[in-house]
């Protein structure tokens, strides 16, 4: 799917056993001129009226001239259909003109205005069918195209926070880091010569250390290296540490052995779940204490985010409020992961995603 709009002449297949080669034959026909699409079931009906012919009227062929109608429908639309009923009931009555049982005229023609309705109520149900079955697969290709969408919108968003992060640890990290080497010298100069400003080069000097350490912090926030490197436990222990160092919350990290996931676009997407958990319950849920958990159920990844806030209320997370719950529930939809959040029985909110996975894509490795 490249999210690009399709035309209502391309492949649609028969609603009831259709198969790939007879929606391309529909494709074809829906794309080609009216006459041409028109030429089999014109042909059908012409053979079902020389069938109609040859064995009079003691075997009538009436009910098999809804095949050529409903074919005229499904390939050429409502107009087709209608052309193609309407010539139907001409040529029954020319092919039944002598051997008719009807004493009259009038009674014959009566028989032949009663076959017209049938092929009449014929084309619109077949046309509503079709209209149907249009309309739904349209659905159908709207939502994948906005899911793809989506998709490529995570995608560039995760794109750019990597790079931005990359950015920030090859370049202002590796400027600030020079910079407090230049200033360690200055101030170890200035301290031989034993000048008043020593002091307050060394202060210069810890502000720097303090803020290489930060942006650090934030790049690996942004762009969590461990993470591309596998070690996704370790990355959530950084994203803890650092967490909890910055906002005073007690963050714990807990987890039957060691697991690790092989699968970088899995392992990102996670991480950004129990990222985004963990500033919710910060930011919003005033929580003083955190835990994530990992858990191995069998071939069920668990992680689960539980803390002690004041929690969520049920009418936002039933709607899904915040552009955070939204993006959570998308990011765990993407891998295949279910996602729930509900509030915790002792207070507080509890956030929880579990994945199927294959066994080569989650290891649990026995504990050192």
């Amino acid at each position: 799917m490249n999210g690009t709009a399709v035309n209502s002449t391309e492949v649609w297949p028969l609603p009831v056993g259709g198969t790939p080669q007879v929606g391309d034959i529909t494709a074809k026909m829906r794309a080609s001129p009216l006459w041409i699409s028109l030429v089999v079931p014109v042909l059908l009906t012409v053979v079902l009226g020389w069938m109609d012919l040859i064995t009079s009227w003691e075997v009538s062929w009436f009910i098999f001239y809804a095949f050529p109608i409903i074919l005229a429908v499904w390939w050429s639309g409502f107009s087709g259909g209608m052309t193609v009923a309407i010539m139907a009931g001409v040529v029954w009555w020319l092919a039944n003109q002598h051997s008719n049982p009807y004493a009259t005229q009038m009674g014959y023609a009566w028989a032949m205005i009663n076959r017209e309705f049938y092929f009449c109520v014929l084309v619109f149900a077949v046309n509503a069918v079709r209209k149907r079955q249009e309309a739904d697969a349209a659905h159908i290709r709207m939502l994948e195209e906005r899911r793809q969408l989506e998709l490529d919108i995570l995608k560039v968003s995760e794109h750019e926070q990597q790079r931005i992060g990359q950015d920030l640890h090859d370049g202002l990290c590796q400027q600030l880091a020079a910079i407090g080497c230049a200033v360690h010298a200055l101030a170890e100069e200035l301290h031989a010569h034993q000048m008043p400003a020593a002091k307050d080069a060394a202060l210069v000097e810890e502000a720097v250390k303090q803020a290489v350490t930060d942006a650090r912090d934030l790049a690996r926030g942004i762009f969590p290296v461990h993470v591309d490197e596998g070690g996704f436990t370790a990355a959530l222990k950084e994203l803890a540490r650092n967490t909890s160092r910055l906002t005073g919350v007690s963050i714990a990290v807990q987890e039957s052995g060691a697991i690790q996931i092989d699968r970088p676009e899995v392992a990102m997407h996670l991480y950004r779940i129990a990222q985004e958990a963990v500033a919710n319950a910060v930011r919003h849920g005033r929580a003083r204490e955190i835990v994530i958990v990992l858990n191995r159920l069998g071939e069920v990844f668990e992680l689960r985010m539980e803390d002690d806030g004041v929690g969520l209320a049920a009418d936002r997370v039933s709607a899904g409020a915040g552009m955070g719950l939204r993006t959570m529930r998308y990011r765990a939809q993407s891998v295949g992961a279910t996602f729930e959040i509900s509030p915790r029985s002792v207070g507080g909110t509890c956030v929880c995603c579990r994945l199927k996975l294959p066994n080569e894509s989650v290891g649990e490795l026995a504990s050192d």
